[in-house]
């Protein structure tokens, strides 16, 4: 579904990203770990058109993702749930909803999709006249996922979604992102919390100073003693 070759970003003379490709099938759950500074940020914004690459190409079921503005790639089925939830504080939790929506005008399939975040999401609902600013990060997480959703994406770019959450919450929001992807999603998941992050992927991708320095089956990633030493304390 998506393919990433050979990708390349600079920062002015930094060269942030080398030569990085990846894949990710339909119905997958794939991980991208690495430490803090590792670079997976900047490959997801990369492939949302949120920042330029040097070199190398992203494709979207075969669409070139280069040749397309950033505001138009939701609209052939990307959705990004932005490092720090940046949900739209001074809107409802309802507004931003509908703002995940907005490249639509099927208003009974947006009701039947509101509907479908309520369910994933009760608090959501419990709080939907709230303004977005007011509700915790674990609910501001909760929406942030949810707003991406509305825009009934084929597959959904997550970048740290644990960050900042309680142990509890982290289980919560993993637990739903299970559920999303047996319910047909097919994700790619930014995350620091490795162990998480392996647990629940189907195949990951280690990303060291801009460099792909390891990949394959999660499980075996999470058993790896090379993974374990670095990223999970053992």
């Amino acid at each position: 579904m998506l393919k990433v070759e050979n990708l390349n970003v600079h920062y002015g003379a930094i060269h942030a990203i080398h030569g990085v490709s990846l894949e990710v099938h339909q119905g997958e759950i794939v991980s991208l770990i690495g430490a803090n500074g590792a670079g997976k940020t900047t490959v997801l914004h990369t492939i949302s058109g949120l920042k330029k690459a040097t070199s190398g190409t992203v494709t979207l079921e075969g669409l070139d993702l280069f040749s397309i503005d950033p505001h138009k790639i939701v609209q052939h089925g990307m959705a990004h749930v932005p490092e720090g939830r940046r949900i739209f504080s001074e809107m409802t939790v309802m507004e931003n909803l509908e703002m995940g929506a907005y490249i639509r005008k099927d208003k009974a399939g947006i009701d039947a999709d509101l509907e479908k975040i309520f369910h994933y999401f009760p608090r959501l609902r419990e709080r939907s006249k709230q303004l977005g600013g007011t509700l915790s990060g674990g609910e501001q997480q909760m929406l942030a996922i949810g707003r991406a959703l509305m825009s009934q994406p084929k597959i959904l770019l997550m970048d740290e979604p644990s960050m900042g959450l309680s142990p509890l919450l982290v289980k919560e929001i993993f637990h739903i992102i299970g559920q999303l992807n047996r319910d047909g999603m097919t994700i790619l998941l930014v995350e620091q919390n490795a162990k998480m992050a392996l647990s629940i992927a189907n195949r990951a991708y280690v990303l060291e100073t801009g460099n792909v320095v390891m990949s394959g089956n999660a499980r075996e990633l999470l058993e790896d003693d090379k993974v374990r030493k670095a990223y999970l304390g053992a």
